[in-house]
């Protein structure tokens, strides 16, 4: 039984389909949208996964094409995003296999980013992403990051 809830006050469609869940009253739950919403979950952890290596990516790139104006504000964001972003991977194990690709996406929106807030623009950055998966989940690299 659809509920116009969904429509008028997704909140309280929620709290309506976890009761009926709870309930185990399977014939009056939404499906067509409760599918909808559940893929959707999903494909937020991938958009999450995405966008934070666009930040790390982002960062590492003007560490590196940028060395005159390092901050503390960029280690610290570097640092932040590898964590989350290995938070995130220990709790959706199953978004590895989707991380080749994540990392491919968003060196895009890491180039973005740079070409956003520097004076560099897209022809001084490398056309693909210049760091391997072991770089950007290493904590000392780059090794100059870390202050001795």
């Amino acid at each position: 039984m659809p509920s116009n809830l969904y429509e008028t006050d997704f909140y309280a469609w929620t709290l309506e389909q976890s009761n009926l869940l709870k309930e185990g009253d399977f014939k009056h739950l939404d499906i067509t949208n409760l599918v909808e919403e559940i893929e959707s979950l999903g494909k937020q952890q991938r958009q999450e996964l995405r966008n934070r290596l666009g930040v790390l990516i982002g960062h590492l790139l003007k560490w590196d094409y940028q060395p005159e104006k390092r901050s503390k504000s960029w280690r610290v964001s570097i640092r932040e995003q590898r964590r989350e972003i290995l938070q995130l991977l220990k709790e959706n194990p199953s978004l590895k296999p989707y991380l080749s690709q994540a990392i491919a996406d968003a060196y895009e929106a890491g180039k973005d980013l740079v070409v956003k807030e520097t004076p560099l623009d897209y022809g001084n950055l490398p056309e693909s992403c210049p760091y391997t998966f072991e770089q950007l989940f290493d904590p000392n690299f780059p090794t100059d990051l870390n202050p001795a």
